[in-house]
């Protein structure tokens, strides 16, 4: 039963990618900035897809204010938005391919050997979508001005990276153990064929 080994390995490796994935969606760390205060403490801002937090007020706020979004900027708060809701539909279809992991477990041996092709469509799929995140937030931390020294990408960032990483490696593990691992095991005749032998 080597499929069901691989199965089941892949759908716990999955589940704790979606669990990165939902973390980088409302942990407000994707870019971080941190400096010494002239108090002796510590100045932070991190901001998040959706949030972002300041230690000078300790509150934190919608990542996008108004004056993100003016006519100027308007490039910045669409590739924002963007890359926001790329990270909730990856996370949509991560709670999908659960499901479908689910379904080819417990379908049966012809389900885990033909089940392998849409899985690895979905985590392809996944694994870009969440690439493609990650690099607007990238892309964004290098060229506007709003992110000038002391800014850095941080640990949501980060989180998006390993979670697309075990996606891509998933789907390639899959792909591989179809033409690697032999059948679960013989087909069996049916009753009525062996009397007839």
């Amino acid at each position: 039963m080597t499929r069901v080994l691989v199965y089941t390995t892949l759908l716990v490796a999955f589940v704790a990618a979606t669990g990165l994935t939902i973390s980088a969606i409302f942990v407000p760390e994707w870019i971080n900035y941190d400096t010494p205060s002239s108090t002796g403490g510590r100045v932070t801002k991190t901001m998040g897809l959706h949030r972002s937090c300041s230690s000078i007020d300790h509150t934190c706020h919608p990542a996008l204010q108004y004056n993100d979004c003016k006519v100027e900027d308007r490039y910045f708060c669409s590739m924002w938005r963007s890359a926001g809701f790329i990270m909730s539909f990856a996370a949509v279809l991560e709670m999908a391919t659960i499901v479908a992991y689910v379904m080819v477990l417990s379908g049966g041996k012809q389900k885990r050997e033909t089940g392998w092709k849409l899985l690895t469509f979905l985590l392809v799929l996944v694994g870009l979508l969440q690439c493609t995140a990650m690099a607007i937030v990238a892309y964004l931390f290098d060229n506007d001005d709003r992110f000038f020294v002391g800014w850095k990408l941080a640990k949501s960032w980060i989180f998006c990276i390993v979670s697309w990483v075990i996606a891509i490696i998933s789907a390639a593990a899959l792909s591989l153990s179809v033409y690697v691992f032999p059948p679960e095991g013989g087909y069996e005749l049916i009753p009525s064929e062996r009397y007839h032998r």
